[in-house]
């Protein structure tokens, strides 16, 4: 790393690290992340080798604890960013304003203000911005408006509007000490007309000016076949052919570089295909998913299958096993009767290639969805290197990503490996009467 060049960030509620990434991306050096979950903090280590992972709750974070475990000590820090749990907020199944998990917008503050942080972003879903969780919003803008930051008004960013083939709708708050220059929202680089109807109509001089975002094809159709290698139906990775790219999936595969990309290079194997596990689906699952029209959804799952050149619908976490380890509904795959892999949920979002996620289908596609795409983080990113008045650096060395041990841990191994009790999200204890949503096997 390079914390005396280029600018330190800091990602709380860090997950995988889709945030860590796109902040990277646009030249910033993210030198300590703090997730609760130790799976998902075994994911990030092996991602970004040089940064530290605390693996904390953060209600017990300190600015110290911070500075003092990591390569930051005491430089300054220019932005802390997060996006905070949302389950609580969101407009998808029960809106709880009793959710703890709603308290830690208070934490966030906190923290930067003790880092002393001039900037700072938070992610969140759209539906904080209205109803009963409208208030703790306006509780976040006038509580760092107390602590002498400016905030700009929050915005609500679809990810289909920044180069990312999915329809994904977040909230974004942007603010920085009183006296520095805040940072705008990214403007639109891409026009979703083309992906879903359902996506706000643009100008027509958007139109012209702005090419369509990727479709689903152009994310996962070079992508191999897993249904020709057995082996994956027990391992992510093998070896394979992978067919000829999009400029999209080319970018994602390491084939080109975007002249706006300042993230470290990482060395890995292009011809192997990773995060690939098959899913194992009952015959009468791949049945309905062969009836299934593209662009509509399954009728007993409710799974949605995706449409080769439309956008895929938000991808989705679950919840974690504190909140009944509930799966999400996944895409059904555009031309084989199956579930998408993690991988091709990765494309989806705008993960490169190289990042890796959990081995198993159940945590590597809850680190995706619980995650802000790539591209879409990079485009705020970018807005807040802009108003730093810096111009970002290329970096001058790569990461090796070595541990793949830290991708295979279950949930006790991690708490191990980090020293945290493995009931650090404990399980939901339920009532009789609550059954677990379908799960296609």
């Amino acid at each position: 790393m390079q914390p005396n060049k280029r600018p330190i960030g800091v990602d709380l509620f860090a997950g995988a690290g889709g945030m860590s990434f796109g902040f990277e991306q646009a030249g910033f050096d993210i030198l300590a992340s703090i997730e609760i979950d130790p799976v998902h903090c075994a994911t990030h280590e092996f991602n970004f080798p040089e940064s530290a992972i605390l693996c904390r709750d953060i209600t017990n974070v300190t600015a110290k604890d911070i500075r003092s475990s990591s390569a930051i000590g005491s430089s300054k820090i220019s932005v802390v960013f997060g996006g905070l749990p949302c389950q609580g907020f969101s407009i998808i199944g029960k809106r709880d304003v009793d959710d703890p998990r709603n308290k830690l917008a208070d934490h966030f503050i906190r923290l930067v203000v003790d880092l002393d942080a001039d900037f700072f972003v938070i992610e969140n879903v759209r539906g904080l911005t209205f109803g009963k969780h409208r208030h703790i919003l306006d509780k976040i803008v006038s509580t760092f408006e107390a602590n002498k930051y400016q905030v700009a008004v929050p915005s609500v960013l679809n990810a289909a509007r920044y180069g990312v083939p999915q329809n994904r709708e977040r909230l974004f708050v942007l603010g920085c000490k009183e006296g520095l220059r805040l940072p705008k929202y990214p403007s639109a680089i891409t026009t979703a007309l083309k992906c879903s109807d359902k996506l706000p109509l643009l100008s027509q001089t958007e139109m012209v000016i702005e090419p369509f975002c990727p479709s689903v094809w152009d994310a996962i159709g070079d992508l191999p076949n897993i249904e020709n290698y057995p082996e994956l139906l027990e391992r992510d990775w093998i070896e394979a052919e992978f067919n000829k790219p999009s400029e999209y999936s080319s970018l994602l595969r390491g084939l080109t570089t975007a002249d706006d990309d300042y993230s470290y290079p990482r060395e890995y194997n292009p011809r192997i295909l990773t995060s690939s596990l098959r899913p194992n689906h009952k015959s009468d699952s791949v049945d309905r998913f062969k009836m299934t029209e593209q662009g509509k959804r399954e009728t007993k799952s409710h799974f949605h299958k995706l449409h080769p050149e439309g956008v895929s619908p938000t991808l989705r976490a679950g919840t974690p096993r504190n909140y009944g380890s509930y799966t999400a509904a996944r895409p059904i795959h555009p031309y084989q009767p199956r579930c998408i892999t993690v991988r091709e949920a990765a494309r989806l979002h705008s993960y490169p290639d190289w990042f890796r996620f959990h081995v198993t289908n159940w945590h590597g596609l809850r680190q995706v969805g619980n995650s802000v795409p790539p591209l879409l983080a990079k485009a705020v990113a970018a807005e807040v290197m802009r108003a730093l008045g810096e111009h970002p650096l290329k970096p001058s060395m790569s990461h090796k990503p070595t541990k793949e041990q830290l991708l295979k841990l279950n949930v006790d191994q991690a708490a191990k490996l980090y020293g945290v009790d493995p009931e650090v999200i404990k399980p939901r204890i339920r009532k009789p009467s609550e059954k677990k949503s379908e799960v296609v096997n």
